[in-house]
């Protein structure tokens, strides 16, 4: 319709890295904004997933787009390890986890899914400590895997 494309919106986070493949630096080529949705993996890089699931947890619920078979052991291995490394930061995972996504020049802003004002809160004080070490990425990277949780794929890839 001959209206430029001016920002993308795909699935990005610690669990969910396909955008890293390609799709960054082709958007970031076209001067195309990038806004990722889920940063926090559908809840799994929040504090809520650190034990037991929750009775009252999006992953408890039957039809919800968490599912249980997200939460496989290495993924709970991985985020409870991330959150050990977010501790050390004096930050929540969840603070963590996005300003691990919008450290990178590529993303323009991330969208997070609050659900209580103490949520956004908590979201906001992620702009306190943006900054990685080398060292912190390194340590995240061998965490911060592929946890086979986009549930968007086939969309993307269309």
């Amino acid at each position: 319709m001959g209206v430029p494309l001016l920002i993308h919106q795909p699935s990005y986070s610690m669990l969910n890295r396909w955008v890293e493949d390609s799709l960054l630096s082709t958007l970031d080529e076209l001067g195309v904004g990038t806004i990722c949705f889920s940063p926090l993996a559908q809840g799994m890089l929040t504090d809520k997933y650190l034990g037991e699931i929750p009775e009252d947890s999006r992953a408890a619920r039957k039809g919800s787009s968490l599912s249980q078979q997200m939460l496989t052991k290495e993924n709970l291995e991985n985020i409870k390890s991330l959150n050990a490394i977010a501790q050390e930061r004096g930050q929540s995972l969840a603070q963590m986890a996005l300003a691990w996504c919008m450290r990178r020049k590529e993303i323009t802003s991330v969208l997070i899914g609050a659900s209580s004002p103490e949520q956004i809160k908590e979201n906001v004080a992620t702009l306190g400590n943006l900054e990685f070490s080398d060292d912190e990425l390194k340590r995240i990277d061998s965490f911060a895997k592929e946890g086979n949780i986009n549930l968007w794929a086939r969309s993307s890839s269309n």
